[in-house]
């Protein structure tokens, strides 16, 4: 049975895309199968992997709805190992559409359980908000990642998220955990960066990943492109702390 990972903050701007995409694709790198679930409407983490869902009728969309299996929404990435189910603006329209449904929280969970055997690592891109999106994505996950700017008001909001994570695990989802805290955006010229970095791993302690992604020009380039960073420039920063952070994804089991 796969491991599913929920990578959220409702914050935007904090690298969640980035993160879902570049840490997914080191994993498949490293043989292990994955699955991207994009349950963003701004289907970035589909371009990240170069693709484009804009006109398709088989997304993340469909399967919540029942209008489509969830099977039937997995698209190839071109990527050895990861596949995708993508989304695209008409997810924006599903907090209206799923607001009768009874159980909306577990529609996402029961749609997986057919295929949660088939990979290793299942990861889902949340939207910046607390919806009902990101609130199926907590419900059907192992765990959450949540990936943390390091800028002023870095921490602003999230104790929000806390309290939604600490709802889902008492009500919904008791097995949920907190996989960890990617700090990212760091920029090792500024006391701020410093200070952010010295005050989450003193509130989180040891739910704060080793590695911290810096600031970099070919991370913000990759996405244009169609390509993971890795793909992208193997030797940049980005890339390498990126596959460093992977590997730990990978270690703690």
């Amino acid at each position: 049975m796969g491991r599913v990972i929920s990578v959220s903050n409702q914050k935007g701007g904090v690298g969640k895309t980035t993160t879902t995409v570049n840490v997914a694709a080191f994993v498949a790198d490293r043989g292990r199968r994955v699955l991207i679930i994009d349950i963003d409407p701004q289907a970035n983490a589909g371009y990240g992997v170069g693709v484009n869902a804009v006109e398709s009728d088989k997304t993340v969309y469909e399967v919540l709805i029942g209008a489509v299996p969830i099977r039937e929404a997995i698209m190839p990435s071109g990527l050895p190992n990861l596949d995708l189910i993508p989304s695209n603006i008409h997810l924006a329209g599903a907090q209206m559409d799923l607001m009768d449904v009874e159980g909306k929280e577990f529609i996402l969970r029961k749609a997986m359980q057919d295929i949660r055997g088939e990979y290793d690592y299942v990861f889902i891109d949340c939207p910046p908000s607390l919806g009902i999106l990101t609130l199926n994505s907590l419900v059907a996950a192992d765990s959450v990642m949540i990936p943390l700017q390091c800028e002023y008001y870095a921490l602003e909001g999230l104790s929000q998220l806390l309290r939604i994570i600490a709802m889902v695990q008492e009500n919904l989802n008791r097995s949920l955990a907190i996989e960890g805290v990617v700090l990212t955006m760091y920029d090792s010229r500024t006391n701020l960066s410093q200070q952010v970095v010295s005050d989450v791993r003193e509130y989180f302690s040891s739910k704060v990943f080793k590695t911290i992604i810096p600031r970099n020009v070919r991370l913000s380039e990759a996405p244009s492109f169609g390509k993971p960073i890795g793909l992208y420039d193997r030797g940049s920063i980005g890339s390498v702390t990126y596959e460093n952070l992977a590997e730990e994804v990978i270690k703690h089991g």
